[in-house]
């Protein structure tokens, strides 16, 4: 948290030492545009129910996140061997280290943690070492920012690296009978579902895809994608459909330079002969 520059002698905090000591003044001298953004979104979808703007720094931010996740969700407690333990604590501690510690800070996109009707996404900027749904069973984790990691690990706040995806596969299916969704890009995606039935929409969600990509072998134009799957408002469906498996690295773009051309047409990335395990997992 603290070095000192062998050429030129000098001596000072390390950004890892600002972001989780700083004071706000600091941070934003040296970090503009840092922020972490807590939305609840149940009733009104437009804007919010209830948000803080956190500006803190990453051990403030923390303890800011986990009260605003015990305002809004309930608590189960479960028994695990002879301990009663909370299962919101066991998947939320994991799901809001994860997304202050493996964030890459030069970015401006602020990170969020969103609590919708059935399920929590968070969302954050991110250096990828691939793209599209991660497989927990089948994953291997690159440690982003190792100081603020070890750091957290070194009080108690996280485990080892990998250990959370793990976790919050674990504990999320006792919690909600449903299981969690990671997805690795430029902005690296957590969708918690909060209820069995939002884990079924999840499995209705896959198998969409699945055919959208298996038609989109052929390229094919947002009308055609839209008459296929049966959707009639164009708005619902950019939002909801096409954007999503954009971003996800799911459907690529024929004129990519000119993305809102009248001609544009997309195809899917991947084969769905070749990865069906890809393909069947959610976006």
């Amino acid at each position: 948290m603290y070095l000192k520059d062998r050429q030129s002698g000098k001596e000072g905090i390390t950004l890892g030492g600002i972001l989780i000591f700083g004071n706000e003044e600091l941070i934003h001298a040296v970090l503009p545009h840092y922020r972490t953004d807590a939305i609840l979104r149940r009733v009104n979808l437009d804007r919010y129910d209830d948000r803080d703007d956190i500006r803190v720094n990453l051990l403030e931010s923390y303890e800011r996140l986990m009260q605003f996740v015990s305002k809004h969700l309930n608590d189960n407690f479960y028994l695990e061997g002879d301990r009663r333990i909370s299962l919101r604590d066991k998947i939320f501690r994991e799901v809001v280290s994860n997304l202050l510690i493996h964030r890459e800070f030069a970015n401006p996109f602020p990170a969020k943690l969103i609590i919708e009707k059935d399920r929590v996404v968070t969302e954050n900027s991110n250096k990828p070492h691939g793209n599209g749904v991660i497989d927990p069973d089948d994953f291997f984790p690159f440690p982003k920012n190792p100081t603020i990691a070890r750091f957290f690990k070194e009080i108690g706040w996280v485990d080892e690296l990998g250990s959370g995806v793990r976790n919050i596969c674990k504990y999320n299916k006792i919690y909600s009978g449903a299981e969690p969704i990671f997805i690795e890009g430029d902005i690296f995606k957590t969708i918690t579902p909060l209820t069995k039935q939002a884990g079924e929409q999840a499995e209705s969600q896959r198998d969409r895809t699945k055919e959208i990509l298996e038609f989109c072998e052929i390229p094919r134009s947002r009308g055609e994608i839209q008459d296929f799957i049966g959707m009639k408002s164009r708005r619902f469906f950019s939002e909801r459909v096409l954007n999503p498996l954009i971003k996800g690295g799911l459907l690529k773009l024929t004129i990519p330079d000119k993305p809102t051309s009248p001609k544009q047409k997309y195809y899917s990335s991947i084969s769905t002969h070749d990865d069906r395990h890809q393909v069947h997992k959610l976006l």
